[in-house]
């Protein structure tokens, strides 16, 4: 039999990414590729962020170390940092550089443009490539909050749903390949719609999977919590975790960065997270230096972390002045 071509991914940023990285390495698997890890592939693919500058220059580091290692290796470069500036990612010695819009169709723009690439096998494609314990599965893209920090609506488009019998059929299959957890994705998980089913109507669907061991909701915002969907978590699969989006503890900050709700909004949702899933574990993220934030403002931030008492926070520095309030909240919280 011949030797199939190997493809590594790697993926930076956000779980919606990871869960699409997923979603590709199946495909090139079941195309006849051997999907790798850790190993000197023949193709390379990165699956990019865009949210700060720092993952911008981590990628550009990524894609010339494989330059540099392997000359002769194929490297393509996609997800929001090649849909924003893919000229800047060709500057850097990638090969092929796919925004996420046509991310989808990554295997079907290699073939067309690298053909022939790779022979099929007849031995049982194995993806579980990326993770064998923990899937991710898209259930929703794009984001029209549009709030003042974000460049997500540009690189991902206004907001879209996957059909609910697309989800469930997606996790079916992951169940078979030996998945103990899921976990739904997306740009705004809490805005999931589609044809009147709502998030919760989906979790229902999902838990109704046979052998669903574990269910994870990646990432809420204050507004969709409510009783209802609380409910569902009487069904110990559903991990004890809300990752719930904060960014500013102060109201001021909160309003320029035209966020939808206020720190007492904030409050609420936690309050009644709290009184109705016992022993649960609460994280965040939070931006110290927003534009114009005062000493003041950063303070009320930091106090209410206090109040909450997260169970970790992923706090993203964004200005290099800001040095000492760095000092302040490292040895407590993930600092970017």
């Amino acid at each position: 039999m011949e030797s199939n071509l190997k493809v590594a991914f790697h993926t930076l940023g956000c779980k919606l990414n990871q869960a699409e990285s997923e979603w590709l390495a199946r495909q090139f698997a079941e195309a006849g590729y051997r999907v790798i890890s850790g190993e000197e592939a023949d193709i390379y693919v990165l699956n990019t962020c865009t949210i700060t500058h720092i993952a911008d220059r981590k990628s550009r580091h990524l894609l010339k170390l494989w330059r540099a290692r392997n000359p002769g290796a194929l490297i393509i470069a996609t997800g929001c940092y090649a849909e924003r500036a893919p000229q800047e990612l060709a500057q850097v010695g990638v090969d092929l550089v796919v925004g996420n819009q046509q991310k989808i169709h990554l295997l079907d723009v290699l073939k067309a443009e690298h053909a022939p690439v790779a022979h099929c096998s007849t031995e049982q494609p194995v993806a579980d490539g990326v993770n064998r314990v923990r899937s991710f599965i898209k259930i929703q893209d794009g984001c029209s909050d549009f709030c003042a920090y974000c460049i997500v609506p540009q690189v991902r488009g206004r907001e879209r749903c996957l059909p609910m019998a697309d989800v469930v059929k997606e996790v079916k299959a992951r169940v078979v390949a030996g998945y103990k957890e899921v976990v739904l994705t997306g740009t705004k998980i809490g805005d999931y719609k589609h044809k009147g089913m709502n998030l919760k109507q989906l979790v229902e669907q999902v838990l109704a999977v046979a052998g669903v061991e574990r269910l994870r909701l990646s990432s809420l915002q204050p507004q969709d919590v409510s009783t209802e969907l609380l409910s569902l978590w009487q069904d110990p699969r559903l991990c004890r975790h809300f990752h719930l989006a904060l960014q500013s503890g102060s109201n001021s900050v909160l309003r320029r960065m035209r966020r939808r709700y206020s720190v007492a909004d904030y409050r609420q949702a936690v309050s009644l997270i709290r009184k109705t899933v016992p022993d649960v574990a609460i994280t965040t993220d939070i931006m110290v230096g927003f534009p114009g934030e005062s000493v003041e403002e950063f303070e009320e931030s930091y106090r209410f972390c206090e109040e909450i008492d997260f169970v970790n926070i992923h706090v993203l520095v964004t200005l290099p002045d800001r040095a000492r309030w760095r000092l302040r909240c490292q040895d407590r919280w993930m600092i970017d």
